[in-house]
């Protein structure tokens, strides 16, 4: 699995998200997430797999967390 931190929501709701050590993007909701780990090459996962991922690091709340 790769390395993923989901950074705290910043002031607009935004939340960065780091796959192996690179910014791939400010993620809004769940499924922008999804969207940046499929860029990431990481296929099959969808919004579910990504808020129970033991693997996911989130930073400043959990995947129901995008308010500042």
């Amino acid at each position: 699995m790769p390395a993923v931190i989901v950074y705290p929501p910043d002031e607009e709701g935004g939340r960065r998200v780091r796959v192996d050590g690179t910014i791939l993007g400010r993620a809004f909701r769940l499924r922008d997430v999804v969207a940046f780990l499929e860029t990431a090459g990481l296929q099959g996962v969808d919004e579910l797999d990504v808020a129970g991922a033991g693997w996911i690091e989130w930073r400043g709340g959990g995947p129901d967390t995008w308010e500042h």
